[in-house]
């Protein structure tokens, strides 16, 4: 894997994947921004760097393909622009002919945030073409958003196949602690994991209950595992929530 210190990013259009995929409270307003805090030394490194720097992120959406106002990534620029302390341009569609026209004339250490990748269903059902309208804008393009990676969306597999492509500060950094516990853990070690959807899941708590000791899932995860007779190398460790 290639990453991010190992280009040289001056004066280049750098196609950065974030993860701004932040809770919002009945107002729409952002209740947690852990993950916009979290993308800040990608983003800081590239824009010390000179580069051009163009920031793209999914903010769930009731339906992918719906362009929902509450969920524009307006809010998300006034709290990158607070923390950088430097101005956020932000711009109302992820592709087409005004976002190719920012990014060819955006200037070196300035930040282009694009709108809301899922208001396009070609986003979550990994269109190759839409891909190809995304990599228009960039560069290199640089992947931050662990916590997406195991989709096969359009941003995260179809980019990396149009464009140089590397692991940003932050995936590195979460990659670096996979690999600790995963090859070196301290014991005895617990393992949590939370949500739904089972099934991008399930490969994740075989392999990480081959070294912990425990696997604690979400109720709605063992409801799921039951529902579905889901099987595991190691079902003793397991467990959950007895009423799910």
């Amino acid at each position: 894997m290639k990453f991010l210190k190992n280009f040289d990013v001056k004066n280049k259009r750098v196609l950065v994947r974030c993860d701004f995929n932040v809770p919002l409270d009945e107002k729409g307003n952002i209740s947690d921004d852990y993950r916009i805090v979290q993308s800040l030394p990608t983003i800081k490194y590239l824009v010390e760097q000179n580069a051009k720097v163009i920031l793209m992120s999914h903010l769930d959406p009731d339906s992918a393909g719906i362009a929902d106002r509450k969920y524009t990534l307006n809010k998300i620029a006034k709290k990158l622009a607070e923390y950088l302390d430097i101005s956020v341009t932000k711009i109302d569609d992820c592709i087409g002919t005004e976002a190719e026209s920012q990014s060819n004339n955006l200037e070196a250490g300035k930040i282009l945030l694009l709108e809301n990748l899922r208001f396009y269903k070609e986003e979550t059902e990994g269109d190759f073409e839409f891909a190809k309208k995304l990599a228009m804008l960039g560069d290199i393009y640089v992947n931050d958003a662990f916590s997406v990676c195991h989709r096969a969306h359009a941003s995260i597999i179809g980019l990396p196949q149009l464009l140089e492509s590397c692991a940003g500060l932050l995936l590195k950094k979460e990659i670096n602690n996979l690999d600790k516990v995963l090859k070196n853990p301290e014991e005895p070690m617990t393992a949590i994991v939370g949500g739904t959807k089972v099934e991008t899941k399930a490969k994740f708590i075989d392999r990480i209950s081959e070294v912990a000791d425990c696997v604690i899932v979400s109720g709605l995860i063992k409801k799921e595992i039951e529902d579905k007779d889901i099987k595991f190398k190691y079902p003793e460790k397991i467990i959950g929530p007895a009423d799910n």
